[in-house]
């Protein structure tokens, strides 16, 4: 590449670059956007503009590092969920924006006005109970996670968004075995072993397989949970658990086995898939 380009030759040929390792060609202009903290009314106004060299050298160095399989978020070291900024590592699931739905759901079915008490098990990056204690400042919020790592991020997120979560270290339900919830969350490991063939290289290689797979055809944390709720929910409280686009029938059933006076209802994301199992307890 000549050493004088403007910001279009450079994100055309990055783009580019990025589509001839599979990866998304808009991965390219993600990346310049938010190392300038542009917007992408400030990239259309530069295009015709020459790059800076400093600005093109991280550039073209993002770009190799994604093509090469390094997920965006852990290259810039943080994601948006929410509209807010969490930092992610390699010690914790990076967000997805099914579970931003999963948030929007309950957030929906939940008033600003009263007092409740939340649980989020296996919290990662903390983003389901620091968003909901951002939006619901009134709520009690507990998270769970059996990585201590992970909790370390949740609690650096937590800070620096002025979010008072309680984190507790432990086996999902482990650590408040001897409290109650109104509200129970959880987006648990639920990918089967036999997906792995499936998978996206950078997710297997750049993510925690802690937090991705689960044993028993992916339905083991959910076989736990459908156990181990019961007796942490309060009466007329609500349970809202991600699950994966198969596992919907399956977990369904668990929950109307553990809550059989309950409703339980499966909800679909955007792209139509099972994504949500409900718990309205009387």
């Amino acid at each position: 590449m000549k050493s004088k380009t403007t910001y279009r030759e450079v994100l055309k040929w990055a783009s580019s670059f990025l589509e001839t390792c599979k990866r998304e060609p808009i991965a390219a202009e993600i990346l310049l956007r938010e190392r300038l903290d542009w917007s992408k009314t400030d990239i259309m106004m530069h295009l015709n503009e020459e790059m800076p060299s400093d600005v093109k050298h991280q550039l073209l160095q993002d770009v190799s590092n994604h093509g090469s399989g390094i997920p965006i978020q852990q290259l810039l070291g943080y994601c948006w969920f929410y509209d807010r900024k969490f930092k992610v590592t390699k010690d914790t699931l990076i967000p997805r924006p099914e579970t931003e739905e999963i948030v929007d759901v309950f957030l929906k079915s939940s008033s600003t006005g009263q007092k409740r008490t939340v649980l989020d098990i296996g919290t990662g990056t903390g983003i389901i109970a620091i968003t909901i204690k951002k939006e619901r400042p009134l709520y009690e919020v507990t998270a769970t996670d059996i990585s201590s790592k992970a909790l370390n991020v949740a609690q650096e997120n937590a800070t620096a968004l002025e979010a008072d979560v309680r984190f507790l270290q432990g086996d999902l339900t482990d650590p408040v075995k001897t409290e109650t919830f109104d509200v129970i969350l959880s987006n648990p490991p639920y990918i089967s072993n036999d997906e792995i063939s499936y998978m996206d290289e950078s997710v297997l290689h750049y993510e925690p397989h802690l937090a991705l797979f689960a044993e028993n055809n992916g339905l083991a944390m959910y076989q736990r949970l459908a156990k181990e709720i019961p007796a942490i929910l309060n009466p007329g409280g609500e349970v809202f658990l991600e699950i994966g686009f198969k596992q919907g029938e399956k977990v369904q059933e668990l929950f109307q086995e553990a809550f059989p006076m309950a409703e339980v209802t499966i909800e679909k994301d955007m792209s139509g898939n099972d994504r949500l199992i409900q718990v309205k307890t009387k």
